[in-house]
């Protein structure tokens, strides 16, 4: 596991080095053109712990989900608010990070204990730290990680993947120790997960 985040990690590296992207061409957002191609998710699909209320259908890696569905507008307001939260939470982590943010904030909002939209969630005081007086700052449009964080939200709101962290509620980014007394429920990239 620790291996494959490493291989993301480098991936990355590699895609944001390379000028193949184009942000004014809606054809360069493939796979391949995102940097994405060759990559395999570190977190594989489990059938046991889903991360939703209803069972994750398995389909293709991650990185080729985000490739199809990588664009720079979202469907509508829930998932626009969701995107800008894996955009500032988590834009650089790897794509299973990045996706069990999404799923940090939809299991919120499906628990009963926090607001019970996804924009609710966000704009919660005191939770992301982004957030300012209830606004959520725009990202730049055109940027790689927008893109990837738009297919990220609309994969885990049509539960499409799981991100490696089932029914998290709370994460932390390393760095930091906040000694919470909370059942830990992965480490994905450079936050840890807690339920």
């Amino acid at each position: 596991m620790m291996r494959g985040g490493y291989v993301l990690g480098l991936c990355a590296a590699l895609f944001l080095a390379t000028p193949a992207f184009a942000a004014d061409s809606p054809a360069a957002l493939t796979a391949a053109s995102l940097g994405l191609d060759g990559l395999t998710d570190p977190a594989p699909l489990s059938e046991a712990t889903p991360v939703f209320e209803q069972q994750v259908q398995p389909t293709r890696a991650l990185a080729d989900l985000v490739g199809d569905f990588a664009g720079s507008e979202t469907v509508d307001a829930e998932t626009e608010c969701l995107a800008r939260a894996v955009y500032w939470e988590s834009r650089g982590e790897p794509l299973s990070g990045q996706l069990a943010v999404a799923e940090v904030v939809i299991n919120r909002a499906r628990s009963g204990r926090f607001a019970s939209t996804l924009c609710g969630v966000v704009r919660q005081p005191s939770q992301f730290s982004f957030v300012r007086r209830g606004a959520i700052p725009r990202p730049p449009a055109g940027s790689r990680d927008w893109h990837v964080a738009v297919a990220i939200a609309r994969i885990a709101t049509e539960q499409r993947a799981e991100g490696g962290a089932p029914r998290a509620l709370f994460f932390h980014a390393r760095r930091i120790n906040p000694g919470w007394r909370l059942t830990r429920v992965a480490t994905v990239g450079n936050h840890v997960f807690y339920r």
